[in-house]
């Protein structure tokens, strides 16, 4: 009789070790998917972040890029509207000349 207790409680100390290693494994499991999605957020946070440092780094030399043009312009602008060179261009590509005294006449304010 002493077997047959024995061998009645035998299994059901295995039975009871087996489930419990079951759920130390399963939730070892489920905790290991968990940090990975974790992990997997972590880095395309990561990625995208520096994605938006590149982008940004090119909008600020696209933007230094476009200052100095805008400055190259506006020197090309002064350049074009002085009066020296409206004179000669005057002069020399439409064959300008100053008006002589009797070419000129004077019109009077008629406000006066």
């Amino acid at each position: 009789m002493a077997q047959a207790v024995g061998t009645q409680v035998m299994p059901r100390f295995r039975e009871a070790k087996r489930t419990s290693s079951k759920l130390k494994y399963s939730n070892f499991i489920v905790v290991a998917i968990i940090l990975m999605f974790v992990a997997l957020i972590y880095v395309g946070a990561h990625i995208r972040m520096t994605e938006l440092e590149y982008n940004v780094a090119a909008e600020l030399s696209t933007r230094q890029v476009k200052l100095e043009e805008q400055n190259k312009l506006k020197l090309e602008y002064a350049m074009l509207k002085s009066p020296q060179r409206i004179e000669s261009v005057a002069r020399n590509k439409l064959q300008m000349s100053y008006p002589e005294n009797n070419q000129v006449i004077v019109l009077k304010n008629s406000g006066e």
